[in-house]
């Protein structure tokens, strides 16, 4: 590994790093040479696609398995709460165990696991077997976060961390535009359950992609020693392995913490509710729901993109960490408010547009928090702090199922959880800007 690392490195001075291809190992050419932490970037975009299509695929059977099983609402929700609470508990965990396991096998395993409590699904019959099935798929998933936030910290220079985590984070879209066009054509030609399998199975052709690509930088042929220094340009020193516990005596930990409280449950709304509201309010059936949703994804993925750009924009013209990613995130709270109306709008494509505009700006509010991980805490702390922040995230999609099931149950009405997304993220934010004011790194973990 080191000699190749060192002809690579060799080979790179012949060229710009940033520009040209080289004579990789074993004599190939490679195109990604100062770059190749893009690769890695693009990676984890198709893991997250993976992650987001194995939990929509629910939302989108929602109708069909509410008509086949007799649920009611409350039913459903409950569902969607135990995959919250199993989510809740596993972001604990899993954050922990990729930052002892490493990005590398942590991740490995946790898409293993996900991937076959996702193909279980397919032998349920009961509530209570797609309650445990969604808790096993909760656990596992709860591995993804923790583990691309990490990556991006261990591939990415600060100033770069918001636009990488922008992209990968844009795959959330991509599952949920793929699913509502594949799972319906699955199951109106082999039913429901083959939906299960067939998401669930291409796990495993991304595990084995992983494990044939990843190795950190430092170890990795593909990584010049031009990128490296690019890489470590503004990286902290690492220090020692953190106890979570300790994590919490930080303002910064509940910054982040609670924010994530404040705005996870909305696209958990967006994610398991969206679907059947989009056909019980504007009359649409399992094959006309899809292109709706791609639609709303689709305009996700530019506020995914949008949102880290602009905050990385920000850090290259001089603008501090603390004024870049509030103002982005400012920016894309304010783009949520319109969705308090969508439940009175009576156009599908207003309605459309509308929420489409809410899981935009979702998803660049999204990509500016999840870099202000790395940007307080150093790459060993990360792990976890994404992973406790993802766990009040959970906590807080538990409360959202509870409230939306029984409002809906009871009304008849999304009045309720329209006006709860569209208050969320300027709360959120007046409430993290208290904490931290300056968004002060954290310098003694």
């Amino acid at each position: 590994m080191a000699d190749d690392k060192t002809r690579f490195a060799e080979s790179s001075n012949s060229a710009s790093a940033e520009t040209t291809g080289a004579a990789g190992p074993a004599g190939r050419v490679h195109y990604f040479v100062g770059k190749f932490r893009w690769v890695i970037c693009a990676v984890l975009f198709f893991g997250i696609t993976k992650n987001y299509m194995d939990r929509q695929v629910l939302g989108v059977l929602k109708t069909t398995l509410q008509h086949d099983f007799g649920w009611n609402e409350i039913d459903y929700s409950n569902v969607v709460f135990a995959f919250q609470m199993a989510y809740a508990a596993g972001m604990l965990a899993m954050g922990k165990f990729i930052d002892r396991a490493g990005t590398r096998i942590g991740y490995g395993l946790a898409m293993v696991f996900w991937s076959l409590a996702s193909m279980a699904h397919a032998l349920c019959g009961s509530l209570l077997s797609f309650a445990f099935a969604r808790g096993a798929l909760g656990l596992g998933e709860a591995g993804a976060f923790p583990a691309s936030i990490k990556t991006v910290a261990e591939w990415f220079p600060r100033k770069e961390r918001a636009l990488a985590t922008g992209i990968f984070n844009a795959g959330t879209n991509v599952g949920a535009i793929v699913t509502p066009l594949l799972v319906p054509w699955i199951t109106y030609h082999y039913g429901w359950r083959w939906a299960f399998v067939a998401t669930g199975a291409v796990g495993f052709a991304w595990f084995a992609l992983w494990m044939a690509v990843y190795r950190k930088p430092e170890e990795h042929p593909y990584c010049s020693a031009e990128e490296l220094a690019y890489i470590k340009s503004d990286r902290e020193v690492p220090t020692a392995k953190v106890p979570w516990l300790r994590l919490l005596a930080y303002r910064q930990t509940w910054a982040f913490a609670l924010t994530k409280f404040l705005t996870d449950p909305i696209w958990w709304f967006y994610l398991f509710w969206v679907p059947g509201f989009l056909q019980r309010e504007h009359g649409l059936n399992l094959t006309q729901v899809g292109l709706p949703l791609v639609t709303i994804y689709l305009i996700s993925d530019v506020g995914s993109v949008a949102g880290g750009w602009l905050s990385s924009q920000m850090l290259k013209r001089g603008s501090s960490a603390n004024a870049a990613r509030k103002t982005a995130m400012l920016v894309c709270a304010v783009c949520v408010v319109p969705i308090v109306y969508a439940y009175r709008v009576q156009g599908l494509w207003s309605t459309v547009l509308l929420i489409g505009l809410a899981a935009a700006a979702h998803q660049g509010f999204s990509a500016n928090l999840y870099t202000t991980a790395s940007d307080m805490f150093p790459s060993n702390a990360v792990g976890s702090i994404v992973g406790i922040g993802g766990m009040a995230g959970a906590v807080g999609g538990m409360l959202i199922a509870k409230i939306v099931g029984y409002v809906l149950q009871a009304t008849g009405s999304y009045f309720v959880p329209f006006v709860i997304a569209g208050a969320a993220y300027l709360v959120a934010l007046a409430l993290m800007h208290i904490l931290v004011p300056r968004l002060q790194p954290v310098n003694s973990v």
